[in-house]
């Protein structure tokens, strides 16, 4: 390697990995832009490699960078775990965990209750996002596990999934809504359609079931996984929205919204913990915990 490679080149690069966004991780860097990208530009100089191709505002990388990547943030894992080691009575007292909303409102906060009581000496600091984001996340060693959705087949090689249970979508509408005796596949083409973005782990089901009720492609009105947004465009029109039913499991409960059920079985998916192989304890609590829970 380069003497020159430096480890504020490598972390750059992972930021930039994980975001595919150069003015978001210059923000979070507190850096301008064109000092970023400055880095960038050094770090593929002195690897002699192209690292990312641009697509509009976008950074997408290089099978070159995929490689370096996964090597980069290995090594950085690694170096983390070299400094820890020389402090064994200051070990980091927290765990990082990635909340998909799927389980935000429906199972996370008595697990997190729960864990606090267990483990009051372990911070959890909680982040939520999209599931290609946290997976992300959690592979550049930026979170400790992720709880939600099960990745899928191609995304889950080196990792390790606990299973609590399983999930199904439902279309969700507001009370008193017009159609809300109709079933559901009455109300794809008569309302506004709120689906789960490209980057949710349920679109290609949605779209899916979608086809299988005899409908070619529908362009949605919205789309949205977050319970605030959803839950606002819901209340506020005749709009129908195509969610995971933990995302409104409370709103449901209390009688806020209805959940028309879909039928379809293979739309329902395993909802459990994603996390590398290596657990340490406090992991390995956070597990158990949320399998008295289920």
């Amino acid at each position: 390697m380069h003497p020159a490679i430096k480890l504020r080149h490598v972390r750059s690069f992972l930021a930039i990995a994980a975001e595919g966004n150069l003015s978001a991780v210059a923000r979070e860097q507190g850096l301008t832009q064109p000092a970023l990208s400055r880095t960038l530009a050094e770090l593929e100089t002195l690897l002699g490699a192209q690292l990312f191709l641009r697509q509009g505002r976008r950074l997408i990388l290089t099978e070159a960078g995929l490689s370096f990547r996964r090597h980069a943030a290995e090594a950085v894992q690694i170096l983390e775990a070299g400094a820890a080691a020389l402090h064994p009575g200051a070990a980091r007292a927290g765990l990082r965990v990635g909340v998909l909303p799927t389980v935000a409102t429906r199972l996370f906060p008595a697990l997190a209750l729960a864990f606090r009581q267990a483990r009051p000496e372990t911070v959890l600091s909680l982040i939520s996002g999209s599931h290609d984001y946290l997976l992300r996340h959690l592979r550049e060693g930026r979170i400790d596990l992720m709880i939600g959705r099960m990745p899928g087949a191609a995304e889950i090689a080196g990792l390790s999934f606990t299973h609590l249970y399983d999930e199904e979508v439902v279309l969700a509408l507001r009370p008193g809504h017009p159609l809300a005796g109709h079933p559901a596949i009455d109300l794809l083409t008569r309302v506004p359609l709120i689906l789960p973005p490209e980057g949710a782990i349920i679109r290609r089901g949605v779209e899916d079931w979608i086809a299988s009720q005899g409908f070619g492609r529908i362009r949605p009105a919205f789309e949205t996984v977050s319970l605030a947004i959803g839950r606002g465009l819901v209340l506020a029109s005749d709009a129908a929205w195509l969610i995971s039913a933990g995302v409104i499991h409370a709103e449901v409960a209390r009688g806020d919204m209805i959940a028309l059920r879909l039928g379809a079985g293979f739309l329902s998916g395993p909802v459990g913990i994603t996390q590398g192989e290596d657990a340490d304890v406090a992991q390995d609590s956070l597990v158990r915990l949320a399998r008295g829970l289920v």
